[in-house]
């Protein structure tokens, strides 16, 4: 694998991994219980299966999409944008909740996330895109405000671990764009 040459110091806030779905059925009948340990310090991750523990791990479906990547910034413009109190991430039930990256402009873009264990390489295949579950678990319009902002489905190239707190993501192409989260 080539030197990833640009790189961005974030923050790995939440590491999400569930062996069940929560959100199954119609959202008016609410999320199932989470009767397991969903919230982790760390979480390893597996090159082509992703991540260990997770509903979606090794399933053939969701190999390139088996890691979902979502930025923190995300989570507050719904609240501003709903103007509604502080919303907990971890109800998107997406894997990896970064501060600091405009994710939503990385698709299609190979890149790594080194939390100080080395890097763990992901391709960025395709946007997350929220469901109709947010206007249930996080508030009403969160749905819409989540638009175009829900994270990136990615696909694991290599193995590796990731932690909570400071991480770089080293990228092959400089941003261009000033990042319209921040």
């Amino acid at each position: 694998m080539q030197q990833l040459p640009f790189e961005t110091e974030v923050t790995i806030e939440l590491l999400l991994a569930s062996s069940r779905h929560r959100y199954e059925g119609r959202p008016a009948d609410g999320p199932l219980d989470a009767t397991t340990r969903e919230l982790h310090e760390s979480i390893e991750v597996r090159a082509g299966l992703g991540i260990v523990g997770d509903r979606h791990f090794g399933r053939r479906a969701h190999l390139t999409a088996s890691v979902t990547v979502m930025a923190a910034e995300s989570v507050e413009h719904v609240a501003r944008t709903l103007a509604t109190a502080q919303l907990d991430a971890a109800d998107t039930r997406r894997n990896v909740i970064v501060r600091g990256l405009d994710i939503d402009a990385m698709r299609g873009e190979t890149f790594s996330i080194d939390s100080g264990l080395g890097p763990v390489v992901l391709l960025a295949h395709r946007p997350a895109n929220p469901c109709a579950w947010m206007d249930v678990v996080l508030a009403p319009g969160a749905h819409r405000a989540l638009r175009q902002r829900g994270g990136m489905r990615c696909e694991p190239l290599t193995s590796g671990t990731l932690l909570l707190g400071p991480a770089v993501v080293r990228r092959a192409v400089a941003s261009t764009e000033p990042a319209r989260l921040f």
